[in-house]
């Protein structure tokens, strides 16, 4: 049962009891203390729910839009968005990457993944959309298809069609270049490519743009299904990823005590992402091996390209990403963005330090020192020394494992948060900035898995600030091996104290 926040609170009311809310991980009795206590500080009733609601809701619903090249999708996007800031040029191919934006509509917030055109290469029309299209589409909640109303429909298009329909997710077909009345026959020739009402819109002047985003908010899930696991009380998922020949492999062939995938010296022998169920440490695990990542995305050509894609989509089902590390070899920029990838994502994580039965004593010197400047921003994470080669060190797979998802899942009553905030706050003020000292007034944790705080403050709390708030957080409630995400709402007029 959730602790409320001052022990000496009163019962809340019936109508609190009674309200419907959308106020992440809290109970009825905490959220109903929770705003009492949010209007005697003077704060909004309506903003507070919304900051809660905000950080409480986990990932984004996520609309990717695709297209051949140079049909208007990232003209599109901007105007999703409300911004100039997908680049445009009247040429194909400008958009590599998929780039992922935050956008909002009638008062619904989602994700917009802006992607790189589809086009015939060397490799046949059938490779190339189907491996360009992958991630995009299954990381997605909803696509928006994008078609040159003025060209109709192409092979190509025809071939994305087949795509979308084997990925059975909703679909909005926009005819984009539809300028003005004369050019809606040619919006409805779409019909024929059988994916619904084509929805006549022109990207660059906004026309038919609002009655189509109308359509993709009907698309969308109000919150993303969870993409990890599997139903309750199945396999835990783990992502194994690194480098190439880092060990990922061999230390799937490890875990599961046989050689179930290819291991060889030669770097990038894994293409797709392997699921495997293994029984460890008493309990069935789902361990997926991936493919290196050896660069940035936007740099890589070919098979490389679409094995990043896997490997990030793989990322994204997990629930602890175990990264692999060379201990034998320098810590590189790319394990570091490597780690990036799965804090961004929200997992828990594991670093495992893979050949650590190759070292020598001052190897072992210069990789702690290393570890220290190079993977400082991520000193919670559970860290295991092992050999996927001869099996040293594996016991300790599973209990790191087990401590970071127990962080991930971790949750502190509102009640025992803003006792230990009070704590910090009159222990160790914010500094004071342009003759004025911000303090944090109360707050709670609005959801788990990653963890995710939102903090009610009396003025701007600086980014140094929060680290602190941060790091004593991990120092009182553990969190160890889960990143965690904290936003501030700061109140914007004092409200009468009572």
């Amino acid at each position: 049962m959730n602790d409320p926040i001052q022990p000496g609170d009163a019962e809340p009311s019936a109508a609190f009891e009674a309200a419907e809310h959308d106020h992440g991980e809290l109970g009825e009795s905490e959220y109903a203390a929770f705003m009492e206590l949010a209007a005697e500080e003077g704060f909004d009733a309506e903003d507070v729910e919304g900051a809660i609601e905000e950080a409480g809701h986990g990932p984004l619903p996520v609309l990717a839009v695709v297209g051949r090249p140079n049909v208007g999708k990232s003209t599109l996007v901007n105007r999703f968005i409300g911004r100039r800031e997908a680049v445009v040029e009247d040429k194909p191919g400008v958009t590599r990457d998929r780039v992922t934006y935050e956008a909002e509509w009638a008062g619904r917030r989602f994700k917009v993944v802006d992607t790189g055109g589809w086009e015939q290469d060397v490799l046949g029309i059938d490779a190339s959309v189907a491996a360009q299209a992958e991630y995009a589409i299954e990381a997605a909640d909803a696509v928006v298809f994008v078609v040159d109303s003025t060209v109709g429909a192409t092979d190509t298009d025809t071939a994305v069609v087949r795509l979308l329909r084997k990925a059975g997710k909703p679909v909005v077909l926009a005819a984009n270049k539809v300028d003005g009345p004369s050019g809606e026959a040619d919006a409805t020739a779409l019909w024929s490519l059988g994916l619904g009402e084509p929805h006549p819109v022109s990207a660059l002047h906004g026309r038919g743009t609002g009655d189509m985003l109308d359509a993709v908010l009907e698309a969308l899930p109000e919150a993303p299904a969870q993409r990890f696991g599997t139903a309750v009380g199945g396999p835990r998922r783990v992502a194994l990823i690194g480098r190439p020949n880092v060990g990922k492999s061999s230390l799937l062939n490890q875990v599961a005590d046989e050689e179930r995938v290819v291991v060889n010296e030669l770097a990038g022998t894994t293409r797709d992402p392997v699921d495997e169920m293994i029984e460890l440490g008493g309990r069935t695990w789902k361990f997926v091996d991936t493919a290196g990542i050896r660069k940035r995305v936007h740099l890589q050509q070919g098979a490389d390209y679409y094995a990043s894609l896997r490997t990030a989509a793989a990322v994204e089902k997990a629930e602890v990403a175990v990264v692999l590390i060379d201990a034998a070899d320098t810590i590189s920029i790319q394990d570091q963005r490597i780690v990036t990838m799965a804090v961004e994502a929200g997992r828990a994580l594991v670093l495992a330090y893979n050949k650590w039965d190759t070292l020598d004593e001052e190897r072992r010197y210069y990789l702690e020192r290393e570890i220290e400047t190079e993977l400082a921003q991520v000193a919670w994470a559970p860290r295991v020394n092992i050999s996927a080669r001869t099996g040293r060190h594996m016991e300790k797979l599973v209990p790191a494992i087990e401590t970071a998802l127990a962080g991930w899942e971790t949750r502190v009553p509102t009640g025992r948060l803003n006792a230990f905030l009070g704590e910090l706050v009159a222990s160790h003020p914010h500094p004071v900035r342009g003759g004025k000292q911000p303090r944090i007034l109360f707050g709670t944790q609005a959801g788990t898995k990653p963890p995710r705080f939102v903090l009610f403050a009396s003025g701007f709390i600086e980014h140094g600030y929060r680290r602190y708030v941060e790091r004593r957080l991990r120092e009182e409630f553990g969190f160890e091996g889960t990143p965690i995400h904290i936003s501030v709402r700061v109140r914007e007029k004092r409200g009468r104290k009572k």
